[in-house]
């Protein structure tokens, strides 16, 4: 399938794509990410692969779009993910609850 990333279009396939990521070892993911067989590659890291490009040339999203239309499980990091946590006294006082004057 024709797909295009960081404006160089590619022929990718879903057998290519797991040839090329059987023997790369998954880093931590932290943002989006892709699953590829019983493994999940950070996108920039299954770009940086497939395509050999750094990964500053192209999206996340590029490739996250690619991989979807080649039948692979794709998940954008979550935006609840990046709301600050509460403190230690947040929480302990959100489990109290409200003050009650008798």
């Amino acid at each position: 399938m024709r797909c295009v990333i960081a404006r160089y279009p590619f022929d990718l396939t879903k057998s290519g794509v797991l040839e090329s990521m059987k023997d790369v070892k998954p880093e931590p993911v932290t943002g989006d990410y892709v699953v590829i067989g019983r493994r999940h590659y950070s996108a920039k890291q299954v770009g940086q692969v497939i395509t050999r490009q750094d990964r500053r040339d192209f999206t996340s999203a590029e490739v996250l779009r690619a991989m979807a239309r080649l039948g692979f499980a794709c998940r954008a990091r979550s935006t609840a993910s990046s709301a600050p946590a509460d403190s230690p006294y947040e929480r302990a006082s959100a489990m109290l609850g409200p003050a009650r004057f008798v």
